[in-house]
């Protein structure tokens, strides 16, 4: 199985298990921006993990994982808001952002959290 692919499926895995802490923490009756906050911190933990693991398959920076993490979510932002200004409605316009961000993340992770060996299957 190549590794776009597995990169996919994991991304997958991790959407769920984010959303489930999400899920979880508001039918527990907490605020939904903490529940957001706790959900996200879960979720990237969870992640570096699932890419560690299944997509790139070497240990990686914890620290630089978390950057990226973080930087991804800015660039998101921005656009976001960019297309909101445009008068994309937020489901839209993060709907269109979806495939681009999750391609960027892939490529800054490969190059900058998960340097090393190529895999070749």
């Amino acid at each position: 199985m190549n590794e776009v692919f597995r990169f996919g499926l994991a991304g997958i895995l991790n959407a769920a298990f984010g959303y489930s802490v999400f899920a979880l923490l508001i039918l527990s009756g907490a605020w939904a921006g903490a529940a957001l906050v706790i959900g996200t911190c879960a979720g990237v933990l969870f992640n570096m993990q699932t890419s560690r693991r299944l997509v790139f398959r070497i240990r990686g920076d914890a620290g630089r994982f978390i950057a990226v993490q973080a930087a991804l979510l800015m660039l998101n932002w921005a656009a976001l808001r960019a297309l909101n200004a445009i008068h994309l409605g937020d489901l839209v316009a993060q709907a269109i952002l979806i495939l681009p961000v999750a391609a960027l993340s892939y490529v800054m992770q490969k190059r900058l959290v998960f340097r090393g060996r190529d895999d070749p299957s």
